[in-house]
C-alpha cells in the first residue's frame, strides 16, 4: 500500500463519546424520584476526542478517526474537534449506530465514576481506513481494551500497519467493560508498540502486580518498547529496556480529574515529536495532566504550549 504524505502529526484512533458531568450529587432525594447536585455540564470526550484535542491545542496537526451517530452527541462532537482546531476528514459517520453518552459522577478531589452503556461496545473496524493512518507520524490508540481495540484482530492489523510505515504507536489503555482481554491475547500485537501508558489501576490488573517497576517489566517482557505507568496525584514511572524514570506530580488544586491521562498522553507525544527526550516529554506531560484538573471537562482547562511551559517554569 502506497503511503501518502504526512498531513497529520498525530491521528487519535478511538472511541468518541459525549460526558455528562454530574459533581456534587447528593444522595439523600427530594422527592419520590427527584435529586440535587451542585452542577451538570455536557463534554465532547472519550481518550481519541481528549488526546485529539489537546494535540491541537499543543500545536500539533491533530486528527480523529472515529465513528460519530447521526444524533445531537455527533453533532456536539464534531462542532468540539472543529472549534479546537483538529481535522474531522477522518470521521466515519454511522446512522444506525448512536454516539455513546457516558454519566459521570464527579468528587470533591476530582475522582470519579461513570456509567456506560452498550452503544460503547460498537466496533467501527478502523482497521478498514489503514490509508488514512498513513498519514500520520504518530498514532494514539485510545484506548487499547475498550472498543475498537477488545478485537485482537483489529489490534494487530493497526499496530502491524504502524510499524511497517515506521508511524511512532502509543497505546493508551482502559479497564475492560464488555468484553475481557488479557496482554497474552494480544501477545503478537505488543511488540509494535513503542509506548503503552496504563495508570496505576489498569496496570494492577493487567501484569497482576502491585509495585510500578514490577508492572512495567511485565510490559517489557511482551515486546512493549516502553512504559509509562500514570500514578495520578503521585506523578508518573517510566521505563524502557535502558531506563527508569520517576517524576513527581505537580502540585495543584484538583478540581475534576477526567481526561488528565488523555492531556498527559498528548502532551508526551507531541514533545516527542518535538524531537525532546523522554524527561523533558513526561515533565511536559505532567504539567499537561495537571492543568487538565482545574477545571470541569477534559477539554477545557489546557489552552496552549505556552501555558504548559509557563507551569513548568514556574513549578521550577
Amino acid at each position: 500500500m502506497k503511503v501518502m504524505e504526512k498531513k497529520f502529526d498525530i491521528i487519535t484512533v478511538g472511541t468518541a463519546l459525549v460526558d455528562s458531568i454530574i459533581k456534587g450529587f447528593d444522595p439523600e432525594p427530594i422527592s419520590a424520584s427527584g435529586y440535587r447536585a451542585e452542577s451538570c455540564s455536557l463534554h465532547a470526550g472519550g481518550e481519541a476526542v481528549n488526546e485529539a484535542v489537546a494535540a491541537a491545542k499543543l500545536g500539533m496537526r491533530a486528527g480523529i478517526l472515529c465513528f460519530l451517530g447521526d444524533d445531537t452527541a455527533g453533532k456536539l462532537i464534531s462542532n468540539t474537534l472543529s472549534g479546537y482546531g483538529v481535522d474531522t476528514g477522518l470521521i466515519v459517520r454511522e446512522k444506525d449506530h448512536p454516539t455513546p453518552v457516558t454519566t459521570m459522577f464527579v468528587r470533591e478531589d476530582g475522582s470519579r465514576k461513570s456509567i456506560t452503556n452498550t452503544s460503547h461496545r460498537y466496533n467501527f473496524h478502523p482497521e478498514c481506513y489503514l490509508e488514512r493512518i498513513g498519514q500520520t507520524r504518530a498514532i494514539i490508540l485510545g484506548s487499547l481494551f475498550r472498543a475498537p481495540f477488545d478485537d485482537p484482530g483489529i489490534v494487530h492489523l493497526l499496530l502491524r500497519f504502524a510499524k511497517e510505515h515506521g508511524i511512532l504507536a502509543v497505546a493508551d489503555t482502559k479497564l475492560p467493560n464488555f468484553r475481557k482481554l488479557t496482554l497474552g491475547d494480544l501477545k503478537e500485537s505488543l511488540p509494535f508498540v513503542d509506548c503503552i501508558t496504563p495508570n496505576e489501576d489498569e496496570a494492577r490488573y493487567y501484569t497482576e502486580k502491585e509495585d510500578p517497576a514490577r508492572m512495567a517489566e511485565v510490559f517489557l517482557n511482551y515486546g512493549i518498547k516502553s512504559v509509562i505507568i500514570k500514578l495520578g496525584s503521585k506523578g508518573c514511572y517510566y521505563r524502557d529496556t535502558e531506563k527508569e524514570i520517576v517524576l513527581p506530580a505537580m502540585k495543584i488544586k484538583a478540581v475534576d480529574a477526567t481526561g488528565a491521562g488523555d492531556n498527559f498522553v498528548a502532551g508526551f507525544v507531541s514533545e516527542l515529536l518535538r524531537g525532546k527526550c523522554q524527561e523533558e516529554a513526561l515533565l511536559f506531560a505532567n504539567a499537561c495532566g495537571a492543568i487538565c484538573t482545574t477545571e470541569a471537562g477534559a477539554c477545557t482547562a489546557l489552552k496552549d504550549r505556552e501555558q504548559v511551559l509557563k507551569m513548568i517554569q514556574t513549578a521550577n
